[in-house]
């Protein structure tokens, strides 16, 4: 049974469809990478498999359970069990790292504040940093200890789903790479589901079981799939289908004839 999945599921804000028709499943234990251009809907799919925005139709099921009939209380509790690892990190800059990674714990368990220690320590150490960075300002940290901050209290309240956004944007190769060994060592250490959204065909090949690509509605027919491709990595980068082809070997052949004749 899929642990999350979409079903027939559409959304649109004001007059704008972002997503159309979308049907996608997420298994136990697997790695699900996310591709396509920008605005094909990759971050809003997440958020909706994440219970953070509700479709605009279709269904939302979590353990087979459609999201739509859980009261406020029960969707609160599946919520913890998904940890989302947000593009820019989004950690509170008015608080310190310590407190970026305790909040979750603070504001949903009774745990005593010596176990709360614990815990942060645990994770801090787990992404590859320092405790003593625990005290620092996230303004005093560089984009790839964000990232891994944002990691860590991701993982804090110990959650089944990780959904990292854009995880090696703005990053070197060097610290892409090390969020990558992160992504891995997180799956091995515990045996979570992860939903990557991604650019960077680095974390495609080195982190992907499955592969789901979609395309921006603007640029399909009528009827029409948003969903163009899913596999494995490999058949991602041996497929010959033009729009799959282009977009994982960086060819802009097809947009620059498309520029060419607008």
């Amino acid at each position: 049974m899929p642990a999350l999945e979409l079903k027939n599921v559409s959304r649109q804000f004001g007059s704008q469809q972002v997503l159309r028709e979308i049907d996608l499943q997420v298994f136990p234990g697997e790695t699900l990478v996310l591709i396509g251009e920008s605005g094909c809907g990759k971050s809003v799919t997440t958020k909706l498999l994440a219970g953070m925005l509700e479709p605009s139709s279709g269904e939302v099921f979590w353990q087979g359970r459609d999201v739509a009939t859980l009261s406020p209380e029960e969707k609160m509790r599946q919520r913890l069990k998904i940890g989302y690892l947000f593009q820019s990190a989004a950690l509170f800059d008015s608080m310190s790292v310590y407190e970026n990674i305790a909040f979750g714990l603070h504001q949903n368990t009774d745990l005593k504040e010596n176990t709360v220690r614990e815990i942060v320590q645990d994770q801090i150490q787990a992404v590859g940093l320092t405790i003593d960075v625990g005290r620092k300002n996230p303004s005093e940290l560089s984009g790839g200890m964000r990232k891994r901050v944002g990691l860590a209290r991701a993982l804090a309240l110990a959650p089944d789903i990780i959904i990292y956004d854009e995880p090696t944007t703005g990053l070197d190769p060097v610290m892409s790479d090390i969020v990558n060994e992160l992504i891995m060592t997180t799956r091995q250490r515990r045996s979570v589901i992860s939903i990557i959204v991604t650019h960077d065909m680095r974390t495609v090949k080195k982190v992907a079981d499955r592969v789901v690509m979609l395309f921006p509605l603007a640029g399909l027919q009528a009827g029409q799939s948003q969903i163009i491709f899913e596999g494995t990595p490999e058949e991602a980068f041996s497929s010959q289908e033009e729009l799959v082809y282009s977009f994982v070997h960086g060819d802009a052949t097809r947009r620059l004839q498309e520029l060419a004749v607008a």
